[in-house]
């Protein structure tokens, strides 16, 4: 009881936002602090690093000596920030989380993203192209929620970089993989797992367990059912499901929150009601009399050339479309 009572002394949260621990107490040289810093004492920081305006550090916390931390920014108890990293404006990094690594090459998150408990972002990848040496590269946009126990690596050579985009919610136990393209404002449901050099617009929704396979392209807007294994390029607007993934239909729903009107929808399906009959011979005068002869408006035109592009460059991996549309 009195072990129990002590350790809660000690983690309490006066002594978590206390400003006025000397920071000779932590180590010899003394970290750059712009501001006022609530520093606990048994954080680890070394003296190269960054740290911005009110930047809150807790109990066994350890920042690298590259690190640079943002203003505002939350360190939780027990977690690292490491190697060349840094953290932008009001930043939040739960408990256990780890950004960056002791790697050549960057990890730069952007401005108020959430780093969950024990998640992993900015590691080394599991890519045995990956030589030891060659710079890699993580960059994070802004208003990110990564949940606990996700995993984001670093690019696999120096030529490449992973990248997530803005305002993306990455639930529980997802993984994206070395060199993978995130666009903006998608939603990755638990245990949606990305291979490498993965490409996904944005809009998308991922449901719960989910495979993607490397190189694949999920275009814009699309909702990728639970359990899937996606192993070909998905095209904007559907929505697919299945192991092997097949569409099954226009996302009609999705778009309809999106703010797409119904007339777009309605005429979404007719163009691929006049794609499933085979109604034109060659994919080169598809697109010209598809748009003529239906009357298609922007949105509707910009399905069919997405469509065209995986059928030119990628015939093999579009997903089937002979199913139940």
């Amino acid at each position: 009881m009195l072990a129990y009572r002590a350790a809660r002394r000690f983690l309490s949260f006066s002594r978590f936002v206390s400003s006025s621990i000397p920071l000779r107490h932590l180590h010899q040289g003394a970290p750059r602090l712009d501001g006022n810093a609530s520093i606990h004492p048994s954080a680890i920081i070394h003296p190269g690093a960054v740290l911005g305006k009110a930047v809150s550090v807790g109990p066994f916390c350890t920042v690298g000596s590259t690190a640079r931390i943002g203003d505002g920014c939350e360190l939780h108890p027990g977690c690292h920030v490491v190697g060349d990293t840094e953290l932008g404006e009001r930043c939040v990094v739960l408990s256990g989380a780890i950004v960056g690594a002791d790697l050549p090459g960057r990890t730069i998150i952007g401005r108020n993203n959430v780093i969950g408990h024990y998640a992993v972002i900015g590691v080394k990848c599991q890519d045995l192209k990956y030589k030891p040496g060659d710079e890699c590269f993580l960059i994070v946009g802004d208003n990110n929620e990564i949940r606990e126990y996700t995993s984001i690596h670093r690019s696999s050579k120096s030529t490449e970089k992973t990248v997530i985009g803005d305002n993306n919610l990455i639930m529980g136990s997802c993984h994206i993989a070395h060199d993978c393209k995130i666009g903006k404002n998608n939603i990755f449901a638990n245990n949606t797992l990305l291979a490498g050099h993965v490409v996904v617009e944005d809009y998308t929704h991922t449901a719960g367990s989910i495979v993607i396979h490397q190189f694949c392209h999920i275009g814009s807007y699309c909702f990728i059912g639970g359990g899937s294994v996606i192993a070909q390029d998905v095209p904007k607007y559907m929505m697919v499901s299945g192991d092997r993934a097949e569409l099954r239909g226009l996302n009609l729903e999705g778009l309809r929150r999106h703010g797409f009107s119904s007339m777009e929808g309605k005429q979404k399906m007719r163009m691929m009601d006049a794609i499933k009959k085979r109604a034109f011979t060659t994919w080169q005068l598809a697109s010209s009399r598809l748009v003529v002869q239906l009357h298609l408006v922007k949105s509707v035109t910009v399905l069919l050339i997405n469509y065209r592009q995986c059928i030119d460059f990628f015939p093999e991996k579009i997903a089937k479309l002979y199913c139940t549309l």
